[in-house]
């Protein structure tokens, strides 16, 4: 076991899930303790071979684990390397992490009507699915999609829901540090 993952953190992984060659965190997230935007490829990944710094690596990678690695549900399309992009939990939110090479991979099936039942169900209980291609972010609204733009890691998301002649109109403000 790496030193960096702890019994609690590998008690969240599904039974027989590895990550094998599969790498997509190390492409399209990004890192804060290597200064590494989303949507390009770590200087330390190898693709196909692995992390050269694993022993090493930041604690951002070491305590990270895709939703394919968590929930046995999804099937085997829905590994990352295979679907081109990665589900990830950020408190009561969901990221699809898209590949930018494959900007439209979260828009095949099985994909989007998975994603788009997520968002609906979940915005209910004030819970919101984010699709993040590179530094573009879209949120996902029962009202429709609201495309925002360039979104940095540092900034947050605001969504919020007013009463409207039909229903309720939903809103999400992109609030920039300072």
């Amino acid at each position: 076991m790496d030193a960096q993952q702890t019994p609690a953190n590998l008690a969240s992984l599904a039974p027989g899930r590895t990550c094998g060659t599969c790498m997509m965190c190390c492409k399209v997230l990004h890192v804060r303790d290597l200064d590494k935007p989303p949507g390009v490829w770590c200087g330390h990944a190898t693709p196909g071979k692995g992390c050269g710094v694993y022993a090493s690596k930041p604690q951002d990678c070491g305590d990270f684990w895709c939703g394919w690695m968590q929930d046995g549900a999804l099937g085997p399309e829905w590994k990352p390397d295979r679907a081109k992009f990665l589900l990830a939990s950020t408190g009561a939110n969901t990221i699809v992490a898209v590949d930018p090479a494959f900007a439209n991979a979260w828009r095949r099936e099985p994909y989007e009507s998975s994603i788009r039942r997520w968002a609906r169900e979940g915005a209910a209980r004030g819970r919101f699915v984010f699709v993040r291609i590179g530094r573009r972010c879209i949120a996902l609204l029962p009202d429709g999609d609201k495309d925002l733009g360039d979104v940095g890691p540092q900034d947050d998301l605001a969504v919020s829901a007013a009463p409207g002649p039909a229903g309720a109109v939903w809103r999400v403000e992109v609030r920039r540090p300072g």
